[in-house]
């Protein structure tokens, strides 16, 4: 498989396998299937996994250690997340260290080679529009995580056990552009790559997404881009995958979408496939995350990448159905 250097985390290949699908969050799989399909990855040529505590409420991250049982095959490397929020001034340290504990040990491994906040990361007295309740667990503000997130995971990183940090950049545009820029940056950036640039359902801020903007910037930084939601939660597949109320931003993206389907059908390709290829074929991004809870899922992806990026034309094609 095709490997891009993302960042100073090294070479790793295009595809990425992600912790949603094996942690049961984007539809019904088993144990046994999800650790068949993390073995079947790295089969393929896959050197990059992707995991969270928050996927499947650590289930990913026990896919990954019973499908090794501790010993990461020569050449892969792992990558976890911390939800840190707003708590009480001075405990982020201790909650980013505890949650990796957890990690290390669902995992069974000593360490991971990146630990992303998962946090939004927005401006300080910001008031979130949507969901304003869920704010001081999911959003983490500017002056939180130049004096806390970023020093707590410095110090893992010089103890050994993370061998560096990264963010998602799903906060607010603005503030995630700010944080790329400011010293020291984050290693990988975890940027939205999909044709409709849309974050659905998990983007709660009144000021529109530009994710375009973020893998530039981070892009021009230096960082390691990691594309996430190459099919928006399911908007860009042939079905979704959960029943959904029509004014959900995740059904809305589905709607939108018909015409993409229209065409993928006319290219004689799965729409999730060339979503895919869609987003492996976006200029600055290094590898592109995974959502697939089986083996077959994983099949159609892999067979995607190796068909190579899209013409300019098929682009164009693309973008016009959404436009």
């Amino acid at each position: 498989m095709e490997t891009r250097r993302l960042g100073p985390i090294g070479p790793v290949s295009r595809l990425t396998l992600g912790g949603g699908g094996l942690g049961q969050v984007w539809g019904p799989t088993t144990r046994e299937e999800a650790v068949a399909t993390t073995r079947a990855a790295v089969d393929a040529g896959i050197t990059l996994l992707d995991v969270a505590p928050g996927y499947g409420r650590g289930e990913a991250e026990q896919v990954v250690g019973e499908a090794f049982g501790g010993r990461i095959p020569a050449g892969v490397r792992v990558g976890t997340k911390v939800m840190v929020g707003d708590p009480v001034t001075g405990t982020i340290a201790e909650r980013v260290e505890r949650s990796l504990t957890r990690s290390l040990a669902a995992m069974r491994l000593e360490r991971v080679d990146v630990m992303y906040l998962h946090s939004n990361i927005v401006p300080d007295g910001y008031l979130q529009p949507r969901f304003p309740e869920t704010a001081v667990k999911l959003a983490t503000p500017w002056t939180r995580f130049r004096e806390e997130v970023r020093p707590a995971f410095a110090a893992l990183v010089a103890d050994g056990r993370v061998g560096a940090w990264g963010i998602t950049g799903i906060g607010l545009p603005r503030t995630v552009v700010a944080a790329i820029r400011d010293d020291p940056a984050p290693a990988v950036v975890q940027c939205v790559t999909n044709l409709l640039d849309s974050a659905g359902a998990i983007y709660v801020h009144d000021e529109p997404s530009t994710p375009r903007e973020i893998v530039a910037a981070a892009a021009a930084r230096g960082c390691g881009v990691l594309g996430i939601r190459a099919v928006q939660a399911g908007a860009l597949t042939d079905a979704l995958d959960r029943d959904l109320p029509e004014d959900d931003p995740d059904r809305r993206d589905y709607d939108r979408a018909a015409p993409f389907r229209a065409l993928a059908a006319e290219l004689g390709e799965p729409p999730a496939a060339l979503a895919h290829r869609y987003a492996l074929t976006m200029s600055g991004v290094d590898s592109v995350v995974l959502g697939v809870k089986n083996r077959t899922e994983l099949a159609e992806c892999v067979a995607a990448a190796g068909a190579g990026p899209l013409e300019p034309d098929v682009i164009a094609r693309i973008d016009a159905t959404v436009a």
